[in-house]
């Protein structure tokens, strides 16, 4: 598989950090605001959702271009429609999401602050530009690969363990983990893996090995956290572990690649 992300590479154009000019940030401006009027009439987010959407979009194609706009726009989709997938049942099950899986402001900043401060940072010329995309594409891989892994093994997981300690509990169940949940969770971090690769903001084939990995173990240990912290304390929000999350995939990403000479 590495060989086959390698040799995909070579079809891609790697990142080009983009002028920080007032041209490029009044273009993400306009262009944002025209797609989120016409946008708002499919059913993946709240009309709250959208707008701060625009924002993250407005701010993302400022900093890193159409590149890592697309990026964020292909995690939305992606992770939109696999909570579309047997909604009906969740439904029944009481397993799905609210607002008929819409997502909102909360869900919108839970997922992609990482991403956005990385972006920042990036086009501020803060830091390595190429340690900053591994931890940016980590974070959206980690994210992605919780929504698939959530939405899939509630629906279709046969047997979920609490990931403590491995004994049978409902499906939902916050640290719940599945076998069909957990392949999934894999498939989410390949498939966020592979988009970032095809717009060239990963470097190598040995940093998209370390971006499936990363991502896969960071939802490991955000379903850890929910295990052990969840119903315990109180202020542990759904949107704050997914804030931890993606932010520990992405510390995590960066340090193993510093350490590994993964950036090149």
């Amino acid at each position: 598989m590495l060989r086959a992300v390698q040799h995909s590479l070579m079809f891609f154009v790697p990142l080009e950090l983009p002028s920080q000019t007032a041209s490029l940030w009044l273009t993400a401006l306009v262009l944002n605001t025209v797609l989120i009027a016409l946008a708002q009439r499919f059913p993946l987010l709240t009309r709250s959702g959208w707008c701060h959407a625009g924002i993250l979009g407005t701010v993302l194609w400022g900093a890193m271009a159409w590149r890592g706009w697309l990026a964020v726009v292909a995690y939305l989709v992606l992770g939109s429609l696999v909570t579309k997938l047997g909604f009906a049942r969740k439904q029944e099950l009481g397993l799905a999401e609210g607002r008929g899986g819409r997502r909102g402001p909360e869900n919108v900043w839970g997922s992609a602050f990482t991403g956005l401060v990385l972006a920042l940072l990036i086009a501020a010329r803060i830091g390595s530009p190429t340690l900053l995309l591994i931890g940016f594409s980590a974070s959206f891989a980690a994210k992605l690969a919780d929504t698939f892994g959530s939405e899939i093994g509630k629906r279709w997981g046969r047997t979920t363990l609490l990931i403590t300690n491995l004994r049978p509990v409902p499906a939902g169940t916050e640290g719940a983990v599945s076998v069909e949940g957990t392949l999934a969770s894999a498939f989410g971090s390949l498939l966020m893996t592979l988009v970032m690769a095809a717009l060239g903001l990963l470097p190598s084939g040995s940093a998209c090995a370390l971006v499936l990995v990363v991502g896969f173990i960071a939802t490991l240990l955000e379903s850890l956290l929910g295990a052990v912290g969840q119903g315990r304390w109180p202020w542990l929000s759904n949107e704050l572990v997914n804030g931890l999350q993606t932010g520990w995939a992405a510390g995590l990403a960066m340090a193993a690649a510093w350490l590994l000479g993964v950036s090149g």
